[in-house]
């Protein structure tokens, strides 16, 4: 018994110091009112930037790591797309191993489904591999620069990618 007692303890002092070296996840919400008065909201989970994923990804593929949503509170005329009033699951599409386009899908797209590519809404985007690098997947509301300059952005960091695409 007593054997069995001191082969157990080192087995539950590392089961309960687990926690403390747990890597923490956060849910964020971010809102910004882009200057037509559209009030526009962002809620994700940070996820580790695991660039691996974004390199095995297919191209012409919907991707969305953890699923971050976009919540509009009126119409937002963005170049050449509208895009309606509602909520929309944000993710990004690959089109060549240096070419991403930030892209909506109208409403939520459920873990490990594709959505229907007709109706997903590419914004006109600008990717950048010098902006440093983020550890975790950031999504925020940013003026644009370079091509987007000028424009209200959505933005999404993730490990050395960093792609805008336009809202407005």
């Amino acid at each position: 018994m007593l054997r069995t007692r001191q082969m157990l303890a080192p087995l539950v002092v590392l089961a309960l110091a687990a926690p403390a070296f747990a890597h923490p996840h956060f849910n964020k919400t971010v809102t910004a009112k882009l200057p037509s008065g559209v009030e526009v909201t962002i809620t994700y989970g940070t996820t580790p930037s695991n660039e691996i994923h974004a390199q095995n990804a297919a191209v012409g593929t919907f991707v969305t790591p953890r699923r971050p949503m976009l919540k509009l509170s009126a119409d937002v005329q963005a170049g050449q797309v509208t895009i309606p009033a509602g909520e929309y699951t944000i993710g990004v599409i690959k089109n060549a191993d240096k070419d991403w386009t930030l892209a909506l899908y109208p409403g939520a797209v459920a873990r490990g489904q594709q959505p229907d590519m007709a109706k997903v809404l590419k914004l006109d985007s600008a990717l950048a591999t010098d902006a440093g690098t983020a550890p975790h997947m950031l999504v925020d509301i940013s003026p644009g620069s370079g091509k987007l300059e000028g424009r209200a952005t959505l933005t999404i960091h993730f490990g050395t990618l960093f792609l805008a695409g336009a809202l407005s």
